[in-house]
């Protein structure tokens, strides 16, 4: 069943886009062709053994794998590795290949869960080794297998300290094994190390040593024990305020570096939470609620000064709990995100983000994206950039009458076209909800 959640008053597009508010938001913005075309902009965690890479081609083209330092040296950070093979006898050539083989490109995130600080043998030697194996063996220059590794996931066990001498070493061990290879942080933060993030400061100086800012962030209302979140667009949480403050530490102490946000995501289970233990204060999203706001960050992100954005999760077992929920598949069957997010990808993929036409918190977005080959064609995604199911109801004008027009899907088949009046001037209506409706227009430039 087809659905269509915004069967409510017309929006009628007029000028008032296009005033000095809307000119201003649109000069603070990078000029269009700077930015990434959204398939080298789209990205998907996912977890080994475990991802299916003929599921997930219509999602994306860049995937994250959580690639275990345990599973390539166990205990002993001194195990010489011998790859293709990690110690577990995972054979990565073969899993990495089979990704590479479905097209995809592959950032590597080293975590060091299962090994603490205190366990490696010789931190500054261990990771120098490590890393140089890792880049040698899957770098550009050698198998052309990983095009980045991210040195760290979310090491908050680790002291400052620690984790910058783990940083510091593998990063070199990784430039000398192959000079190509991009290195990343692990999730930094602005300010003082977290649970979940270091700070940045524990980078500062090392500027040569990396190529990439890696952030993590969620839109959480608040932590435990709900972990209730809200839409993406909402100013009262700190969602977007870390990205924009990752993105002034880097203008102001690393220019130039490309920042990838490489976790956000909602959890949306079938299932009521637990009656007792940790989770059963759990507050998750709705399905469509999942769906609608994936696809919207996407779509926010890509008009901020960032290079990549990876949603977490690609597949769950409808666990009520924290992370336990944020797949695009559930059981690897396509929940509504799946279809939207693939949509999403089918559509825009071409495209670059060219210019907010329109962006009034609480009222409607409408951005406007430009084919990279093509400067003639041209797709606007319009939304309300709420949480409450809310219907919009304002005015801009195109001057330009769209030729094709479809809403965002939530089940498998064609998307719902979205029908529209325009008039002689170009003042087009149709209805506009939160899920967001996209517009093909045929321009002169």
């Amino acid at each position: 069943m087809k659905h269509r959640p915004f069967l409510h008053p017309a929006i009628v597009f007029t000028a008032m886009l296009f005033s000095s508010g809307v000119a201003s938001a649109v000069n603070t913005q990078k000029a269009a062709t700077s930015r990434p075309l959204m398939q080298d902009f789209m990205g998907l965690c996912v977890h080994t053994v475990k991802f299916r890479p003929e599921l997930y081609k219509p999602v994306c083209r860049l995937v994250r794998d959580y690639h275990g330092l345990n599973w390539d040296v166990g205990k002993d950070t001194d195990f010489w590795v011998q790859f293709p093979f990690a110690r577990n006898r995972v054979n990565w050539e073969t899993m990495y290949g089979s990704w590479k083989e479905a097209g995809f490109q592959i950032d590597a995130c080293i975590s060091f869960s299962g090994i603490e600080a205190a366990d490696w043998v010789n931190m500054p030697r261990d990771a120098n080794t490590y890393g140089f194996a890792l880049a040698r063996f899957f770098g550009p220059n050698g198998r052309g297998l990983v095009e980045a590794i991210e040195i760290g996931n979310e090491p908050g066990g680790y002291d400052d300290a620690s984790y910058r001498t783990v940083f510091e070493n593998m990063a070199r061990g990784i430039r000398a094994g192959d000079p190509e290879m991009k290195i990343a942080t692990c999730a930094l933060t602005v300010g003082e190390s977290e649970k979940y993030a270091k700070s940045a400061n524990c980078v500062a100086g090392l500027e040569e040593l990396y190529d990439v800012i890696n952030l993590h962030s969620y839109a959480e209302v608040e932590g435990w024990p709900t972990w209730k979140r809200s839409y993406p667009e909402d100013d009262s949480i700190q969602f977007l305020k870390r990205v924009r403050d990752i993105i002034a530490w880097r203008d102001k102490n690393a220019a130039r570096k490309e920042i990838w946000l490489t976790e956000f995501g909602w959890d949306a289970s079938t299932k009521k939470a637990p009656q007792t233990g940790t989770f059963k204060d759990w507050i998750g999203s709705t399905e469509i609620q999942q769906a609608r706001y994936l696809v919207r960050t996407f779509l926010v992100l890509s008009a901020m000064d960032i290079d990549r954005a990876y949603l977490y999760w690609f597949n769950d077992d409808d666990k009520p709990q924290v992370h336990g929920s944020s797949g695009l598949t559930r059981n690897y069957k396509p929940k509504p995100s799946y279809r939207a997010v693939s949509h999403l990808f089918k559509t825009l993929s071409d495209y670059r983000f060219n210019r907010m036409v329109k962006q009034e918190a609480g009222d409607l977005y409408v951005y406007e994206y430009v084919h990279g080959h093509n400067a003639k064609e041209k797709i606007w995604a319009a939304w309300s950039p709420t949480g409450s199911g809310r219907n919009v109801g304002k005015a801009i004008i195109t001057g330009v009458n769209p030729y094709r027009a479809e809403y965002m899907p939530l089940a498998a088949g064609d998307p719902q076209k979205a029908t529209w009046i325009c008039d002689e001037a170009g003042v087009i209506e149709l209805d506009i909800g939160e899920s967001p409706v996209y517009l093909w227009l045929k321009t002169q430039q």
